[in-house]
């Protein structure tokens, strides 16, 4: 229960990082005061209803105002999660070394070694201790 726990916490906070330093662009076109479409990562669908622009070179010209119009909200990412290491003393690095190569060596087996028993051959029986001592199994 333990270890699903942290697995699920774990990829909780990679989400969050993920997505709070993820930048995105929302589009949005209203048609007057109406949402007509909003997108996420490219420009949005319009509703068909934009005025072409008009010729204004001549000088008796009326221009009709648009009744569309278009927004985009930007939503920038963090980009303060830049690790820095400020120098370390000599007393810290060589506490990081000791540190590293006895936690290294911590969990590697350790080798076993052969017991070789045949030059100890067995004593020989020569009385039941059992008896002497008088202990019997009932």
């Amino acid at each position: 229960m333990k270890k699903l726990f942290f697995k699920i916490m774990s990829m909780l906070m990679a989400v969050v990082v993920l997505i709070s330093t993820m930048s995105f662009t929302i589009d949005m076109h209203y048609c007057g005061d109406k949402l007509v479409a909003a997108t996420l990562f490219k420009k949005g669908e319009t509703c068909g209803m934009e005025m072409q622009k008009q010729d204004t070179s001549s000088e008796c010209s009326i221009v009709k105002k648009n009744c569309c119009s278009d927004e985009q909200l930007l939503v920038d990412g963090q980009d303060d999660l830049q690790l820095t290491v400020n120098k370390i003393s000599v007393d810290q690095q060589i506490f990081l070394l000791s540190f590293t190569y006895a936690y290294h060596y911590l969990f590697q087996p350790e080798e076993a070694k052969a017991v070789s028993l045949s030059q100890y051959p067995p004593p020989r029986i020569v009385k039941q201790i059992y008896k002497l001592d008088e202990t019997y199994l009932i």
